[in-house]
């Protein structure tokens, strides 16, 4: 079988720090995407997501480290860096005032696209974003799904090597949501390296080739959704029994348990072997302890579970206004 040739690296970062005041808000994060990638920064709000990309978008300066986009240093090639990348911010940034069509016309224009190249582009994005029929209307008058789908219309308007989307899906709901998932493939299929942060653990495992989590200012693991699930074993257990902390040094001693760990009120569990025929030898072993089990809940690992083994915490959304609040749970390893 002949090997696939490794792609070319078209963002890298070494040994990146930054600060605000006395807070170290990124800590020595190293990383490399390569051309053509789906990236995804996985984490929530404060772990120093926005902060990394607004340094290689050039909106921050380096304190300390190196970047490179699409092949020009950060801190000596900014403009550079600038002509081969799109922005997506998480906030909205539209001028209420002007049509979905002037939106696009004034930012080809911003980049002196000629004329009859902007006029085809806008025509493909329309087409592409599923605002045709919206091309006349006030940007205040769309709905908020609008108004995101636009917002990547407009950074997709000039020939782009990398394609920055912060927080894309923020606020959207589920539907609109997976229409932008629709969206953002079709454009990496075009060529488009994207780097996507997030803080939905679906949103990553649906459309990343790799995925770094990060928390608190560092890169905690970086692999494959398949690759970082597999770090779990095999299956995942979730256990509630009599005696959580006896039964957790119980199976830590089963050949086919690869670790347990206290969350919530039970135990998590992960199997290096098929979990529907481990399961039934654990149950034996905690009733021949005297141990009971009050629940029992059997599945594969999720990027959910990913993130609570590494970082001890789970994400979960707030009610409307608030998102990405970071919830501890006891024990978490």
């Amino acid at each position: 079988m002949t090997q696939q040739p490794e792609k070319e690296a078209i963002i890298t970062v070494e040994n990146l720090e930054y600060a605000y005041c006395d807070f170290k808000a990124v800590d020595g994060i190293g990383l490399t995407v390569k051309k053509g990638e789906v990236f995804s920064f996985l984490g929530p709000n404060g772990a120093g997501k926005s902060t990394v990309i607004n340094a290689l978008i050039t909106l921050l300066s380096l304190q300390k480290g190196k970047a490179t986009v699409a092949g020009y240093d950060v801190s000596r090639d900014p403009q550079k860096v600038r002509e081969s990348i799109g922005i997506v911010f998480q906030e909205i940034t539209l001028d209420r005032d002007m049509t979905v069509w002037e939106i696009l016309e004034f930012h080809g224009k911003l980049y002196s696209m000629p004329r009859n190249e902007r006029r085809i582009r806008i025509e493909e994005l329309l087409d592409l974003v599923q605002l045709r029929n919206k091309r006349d209307i006030r940007t205040k008058y769309l709905s908020g799904g609008m108004k995101r789908r636009l917002e990547i219309a407009r950074g997709l308007m000039t020939r782009l090597k990398v394609l920055f989307l912060d927080e894309p899906t923020i606020g959207l709901d589920p539907q609109t949501r997976m229409r932008m998932w629709d969206y953002i493939r079709k454009v990496n299929k075009e060529g488009t390296t994207i780097f996507l942060t997030t803080h939905y653990m679906d949103e990553a495992d649906m459309l990343s080739d790799q995925i770094s989590i990060i928390d608190n200012g560092r890169i905690i693991i970086t692999g494959t959704n398949w690759q970082l699930k597999n770090t779990l074993g095999q299956d995942i257990i979730y256990l509630e029994t009599s005696d959580n902390i006896a039964a957790i040094q119980l199976l830590r001693t089963l050949p086919s348990v690869k670790d347990a760990t206290k969350k919530f009120r039970g135990i998590l569990v992960s199997v290096h072997k098929d979990g529907t025929k481990v399961l039934p030898k654990i149950i034996e072993r905690l009733r021949e302890n005297g141990i009971s089990i009050d629940t029992v809940n059997l599945k594969k690992p999720s990027m959910d579970d990913v993130f609570v083994y590494y970082t001890g915490k789970e994400i979960r959304d707030d009610p409307p206004g608030k998102n990405g609040t970071l919830t501890h749970r006891p024990g978490g390893s």
